[in-house]
């Protein structure tokens, strides 16, 4: 009897030891090839090329993320509403993403001739989730808000 309870012991140990494979966050889809995530390979050329196509790309791969949070937690990741609230606020992003971006990424936030004004409302709304979603951001993100709304 008390090997019994020692081998269920050590099974009960060893079985809760075991890798994972729930992400706590969804990062899109994995890319097998670059051994990466979307939001990683996207992130790398939009800080490699700085390309208009890389913003477009960018700021899509966000909107995706924050419409369908995924992982264990079914929450945004950390950090993502932040930087694409700063992505959509930034000065050139809405003339680049009219110019440049493709009808299906277009698609993505409505086919309009300006996309300013959509892109300050809703950057502005990310800083306010990044507050709600992770309250101890509120630090970095504060003096962020004030900013872009005296503009």
């Amino acid at each position: 009897m008390k090997k019994w309870v020692v081998v269920a012991f050590l099974a009960v140990l060893f079985s809760s030891c075991g890798p994972s494979k729930a992400m706590l966050y969804n990062w899109g889809d994995y890319r097998s090839s670059e051994k990466a995530y979307d939001y990683e390979v996207l992130m790398y050329d939009y800080y490699h090329t700085q390309s208009p196509s890389s913003v477009c790309a960018l700021l899509c791969q966000y909107a995706y993320m924050v419409k369908h949070p995924g992982g264990a937690r079914k929450v945004v990741p950390p950090g993502i509403c932040a930087e694409y609230g700063y992505l959509l606020l930034s000065p050139d992003t809405p003339e680049i993403f009219l110019n440049h971006a493709t009808k299906k990424q277009k698609e993505t936030f409505g086919d309009l001739s300006d996309y300013g004004a959509l892109f300050r409302e809703r950057g502005l709304e990310m800083f306010q989730m990044e507050m709600e979603l992770y309250p101890e951001s509120a630090v970095f993100i504060t003096p962020l808000v004030k900013k872009f709304s005296q503009q």
